[in-house]
């Protein structure tokens, strides 16, 4: 059956032999053809070595999500066949090269236990022998087509073209397996040209040697295999203009776009990108009003964690829009700085990247263990605002409502994303910086000189605010509790007085927020099933949700954005119209399902969850869904794809 612009392409190696390159490649040659692009990261913790992939998945429509399965397999080295061959779709492509058949499987050491057993279960299985030539006899028997490519061989003949050196010819290996993929599905070359001049600009040569290399490959498909590979690709005209951006790159443009002046970070996976990127951009134009302004952002890197924050909420007593970045083991050293800053109601925003845990626990994998964490975090009692993405626009826009928040309503906000979002890339919609107005709230440029009330009681809790240095503006920061003015005090009716305050800020908040920035619906709430979920499942919910409504399948699905303060009342309405009610979360306990059932009373019939340190894909959900509408679903599944 012939496919026509749809494609789960898979890149693997080691980490570093330029896994991430020839991703990058195929991605920015299908977006410059007008395709969608979706791009999944997978890496170890280590630097160098261990084993790391990449799926792109390309389309004519918009893509939102990776899939379990592989349609094109390219691979690296002989890990990459043994990890993922049984993954490719009977009809796909196998991508290796030849060099590498009798590479047995205990040569491969960095390979995982676990996963070495149970490969070599499979082949004893089948009578195989434990060789990559083994799983490759299994994949052509499952109807896989197989594709040797003798890189070797094609460098050489570069070598005769006079390339320098063969050294140099080998790092253009991964230029050459992409050539490869575009000509299987007859894919212009033009367009990875395009893609090599965007990534290597104003490197002559480089292009000109891999432009090259890529030629060589692209011919020896052409000439060596038949035509008739099921899936092709072809060039469509873009309906608007689209950027290619990571999850890191779309939040920290959302920060610029925000008005953000000072970020502040200590390294740590995966948020340091984010920070990387902000400092390779400290200077940059924007236009307001149709007109070029420019600004510019100061990134420090300091010691710790506990110096992040206290650094960032200095910042913002002193007028800035002040931001920190950090995950969950630096989140926890931040706690008792954050709650300084409940105390003092000072407007910072954190951003913070999810990841596996506890502990060190999967420092470069994917996981939303921490929302119980952040939503209590800190001793005592003050409120906090927490946002969490659902995608990549969203990341950018949710940036500035971070920091409109923060100062509208002066009080830490914490903006909660994750390794997924983080490492995936898409093509996206050009983002609209002047979409997002900035409202610094209640920002008083003077102030009375017979004493200024920093903390003044009022009735939606918010006083005036001035930033450190005004005219007249005098007032004191404590760690303790304290009075109008910002003296400590120990008074037990000021205590419930400025306690009351605080919190009174939260339910102003609630009341003020409009019900799109709190929730999305996606479908009739009055669907036989409503889906439940927050942060990144939402693109293999959407994806899913497409195959099953085009087979006519009952099915709403309600992203909540406003995790703090929760929209209980708006969730209670939409869950009480359903039949069924399914919950989907990338932790173990099903920690959103369980904070809803505490605000709502309403229980999850279904809970799918996903821990292993992988996103949650597109089939994954469609599978576990129709089980639940045709009744053969339990009430906790647990999905478990990913290398």
């Amino acid at each position: 059956m012939h496919q026509k612009n749809q494609v789960a392409w898979l890149v693997g190696g080691a980490q570093g032999s330029g896994v991430d390159s020839a991703a990058n490649l195929f991605a920015k040659a299908c977006a410059f053809g007008g395709l969608y692009v979706y791009g999944q990261r997978e890496y170890y913790s280590n630097i160098m070595g261990e084993h790391s992939y990449y799926q792109v998945t390309v389309s004519d429509r918009p893509v939102r999500s990776t899939r379990s399965y592989t349609d094109i397999l390219v691979s690296a080295d002989a890990e990459t066949v043994f990890l993922h061959a049984l993954n490719v779709q009977p009809g796909g492509a196998l991508i290796y090269d030849p060099k590498l058949t009798e590479t047995s499987l205990s040569k491969v050491a960095a390979m995982e236990h676990r996963a070495r057993d149970d490969i070599q279960k499979y082949l004893h299985s089948k009578n195989l022998g434990e060789t990559l030539g083994g799983m490759l006899q299994d994949a052509q028997a499952r109807g896989v087509r197989l594709y040797p490519v003798p890189y070797d061989e094609l460098l050489q003949k570069m070598m005769g073209e006079k390339v320098p050196q063969l050294a140099q010819a080998k790092r253009m290996a991964n230029a050459m397996a992409v050539a490869a993929s575009c000509a299987i599905v007859g894919y212009d070359i033009k367009l990875l040209e395009r893609a090599l001049e965007d990534i290597f600009h104003g490197k002559k040569k480089v292009i000109e040697l891999n432009l090259r290399a890529c030629e060589l490959a692209y011919e020896y498909i052409s000439k060596n295999f038949a035509r008739d590979f099921p899936i092709t690709l072809e060039p469509i005209t873009a309906s608007e203009p689209r950027i290619y951006i990571t999850g890191n790159q779309a939040t920290a443009l959302g920060k610029l776009a925000a008005g953000c002046t000072v970020q502040t970070y200590y390294p740590i996976s995966p948020a340091t990108d984010e920070s990387v990127y902000l400092e390779a951009h400290q200077l940059f134009e924007r236009r307001a009003n149709g007109a070029p302004e420019h600004g510019a952002i100061l990134v420090v890197q300091v010691e710790d964690e506990i110096a992040a924050i206290t650094m960032a909420t200095g910042a913002a007593l002193a007028g800035a829009r002040a931001a920190t970045s950090t995950s969950g083991p630096g989140f926890s050293l931040m706690v008792e700085a954050l709650g300084w800053a409940g105390i003092n109601e000072v407007p910072v925003v954190v951003t913070l990247y999810q990841r596996g845990s506890p502990s060190t626990g999967l420092p470069t994998r994917h996981e939303q263990g921490d929302l119980r964490f952040v939503l209590h975090a800190g001793h005592g009692e003050f409120p906090r605002i927490v946002i969490a993405s659902g995608d990549l626009e969203e990341c950018f826009y949710d940036e500035i409502r971070a920091f409109n928040y923060a100062e509208k309503y002066q009080l830490p906000v914490i903006h909660l994303l994750d390794k997924s979002l983080a490492s995936s890339s898409q093509t996206c919609a050009v983002f609209d910086s002047l979409r997002g107005r900035i409202d610094r709230g209640v920002l008083i440029e003077g102030a009375a000189s017979d004493g200024y009330k920093r903390f003044a009681y009022t009735e939606t809790g918010i006083s005036p605010r001035t930033v450190l240095g005004t005219p007249g503006g005098v007032f004191w920061n404590t760690g303790d509790e304290h009075d109008e003015l910002g003296h400590i005090t120990e008074d037990p009716i000021e205590r419930i007085q400025m306690m009351d305050k605080r919190a009174k800020k939260l339910e102003v908040a609630a009341q003020e927020i409009p019900l799109s920035e709190k929730i999305n619906i996606f479908g009739d709430p009055d669907s036989e099933l409503v889906l439940l979920s927050w942060g990144s499942p939402k693109g293999a919910i959407l994806d899913a949700l497409e195959a099953l409504w085009a087979e006519k399948r009952s099915v709403c699905f309600v992203q909540c954005r406003l995790l703090c303060p929760l929209p209980s009342d708006d969730l209670k309405k939409l869950l009480e119209r359903a039949q069924r009610r399914a919950c989907i979360e990338n932790n173990y306990s099903g920690q959103f399902a369980g904070l809803v059932r505490e605000s709502t009373g309403i229980a999850m019939e279904h809970l799918i969850v996903k821990f292993n340190g992988r996103p949650i894909t597109m089939d994954e959900v469609y599978q576990s869904v129709k089980e639940i509408l045709l009744g053969q679903a339990p009430r906790r599944m647990v999905l478990t794809h990913g290398a």
